[in-house]
């Protein structure tokens, strides 16, 4: 416990560090709220979960597809500009959304703003990444601590936006879930954009001149589809566990069984980031999604609450890890000058999963139940296996075009 503490000190104590990372987390928060918030919104206003499904998916998809031009643009113009123009349109966007909802608009402009809420959703996650990348140049061992951190606090947030968007939208109002969303993604971002000391530089000149650094696509395509399948595999899970909790006719254990997933990976998480690996990242690529693929191998067989409990927290220790692993291989092959780019299409690739996964969950729990369904996570697991075994054995960065003064 003493090492850990100390290896996770270390980073925070470079200056500015424990500003951006903590930043990052209240940041973050609406990656793991919006979604859940805009379906409880819509259904208690219309009553139909097919409208809600259809609004959130409407804004995971733009979200999805403008995730990787954004970090194109924080790149080339910096930090400091590109984020505080993303979250002005996130906000905006965001507040028209519940007007509309709550104002009866038509269902068409409801999806037009809940895709302009997605597109604007800042990359906080690949920018908060590539802080640490930049302060922590030539540091591998401090940087995957750092990566680790944020892994935890990925799992953080994921645990704690769930619940208070929940919270508030049922102890209070459905709008008030979605508020608390747009006020913490405003204010932590544009304090995020403000902290100028550790933000990355930007790339703008070979960009102008058409020489950009070229993207290491023979790491980066494998580590996308990994990305993907991953995203395909949590989207199924979760569905399934809540499923699974109804079919044994506890429902409120659905949280529960989730939860003490998601605790496996952060303790995982910050095993992870206190050891110093001699493996490569990409070593710990294949092994980590191996490792998610056998992890969800029992939980079709399993038949109890407690018992699903406990396979689910051991499952969650293949989690963090491999997500570790997969960022760290990506700062190490990906040029400094496309790095927020590079990030962001992996964690795009997770979140593009993710939808997919839980469709195909849901329809296999209509016809066979929910044990059937985790053969979907299975599934993936196995396509996350595979595509892990394709990267280069020994991934080499890409040399950046010189930019010139």
């Amino acid at each position: 416990m003493t090492a850990m503490s100390s290896s996770y000190g270390r980073v925070l104590r470079y200056p500015g560090a424990l500003r951006f990372s903590a930043t990052g987390l209240v940041a973050r928060l609406p990656i793991s709220m919006v979604g859940l918030g805009v379906v409880i919104l819509v259904e208690n206003a219309t009553g139909s979960y097919a409208q809600a499904g259809a609004t959130a998916a409407a804004y995971l998809l733009a979200n999805a597809l403008f995730a990787i031009p954004q970090g194109r643009w924080i790149d080339r113009f910096g930090q400091s500009r590109v984020l505080p123009l993303a979250i002005t349109v996130y906000a905006v966007s965001l507040a028209l959304l519940m007007w509309s909802v709550e104002s009866s608009w038509p269902i068409w402009v409801t999806y037009l703003v809940a895709a302009l809420t997605g597109a604007g959703l800042p990359a906080v996650g690949s920018c908060v990444r590539a802080r640490w990348s930049h302060l922590l140049h030539g540091r591998p061992a401090q940087l995957q601590t750092a990566f680790a951190l944020e892994a935890v606090v990925d799992e953080s947030v994921f645990i704690t936006g769930p619940i208070l968007v929940t919270t508030l939208a049922t102890a209070w109002h459905p709008v008030a879930g979605l508020s608390a969303a747009l006020l913490t993604g405003l204010l932590g971002t544009l304090y995020l954009g403000s902290q100028r000391p550790t933000e990355p530089p930007p790339h703008p000149r070979a960009v102008e001149r058409g020489d950009r650094p070229g993207m290491p696509w023979r790491t980066v395509v494998p580590l996308a589809f990994v990305a993907a399948a991953l995203g395909t595999l949590f989207g199924a899970a979760e569905v399934t566990t809540v499923a699974f909790a109804e079919e044994q006719g506890h429902t409120g254990a659905a949280g529960f069984l989730l939860a003490l997933w998601a605790a496996g990976s952060l303790l995982a998480g910050l095993i992870t980031g206190a050891i110093h690996w001699r493996r490569g990242p990409e070593v710990r690529v294949r092994l980590g999604a191996v490792g998610m693929m056998v992890a969800m191998a029992p939980l079709a067989f399993v038949g109890s609450i407690p018992a699903m409990g406990a396979m689910l927290f051991v499952a969650g220790f293949a989690i963090a890890p491999t997500l570790i692993a997969t960022m760290a291989l990506t700062e190490q092959t990906v040029p400094a000058g496309r790095l927020t780019e590079g990030m962001a299409i992996i964690q795009t690739g997770i979140v593009a999963g993710v939808a997919p996964g839980a469709t195909i969950g849901g329809i296999v729990i209509d016809a066979h139940g929910a044990s059937a369904a985790y053969l979907v996570s299975l599934a993936a697991g196995v396509v996350a296996a595979l595509a892990a075994q394709t990267l280069p054995r020994r991934p080499i960065r890409t040399t950046p075009v010189p930019t010139g003064s």
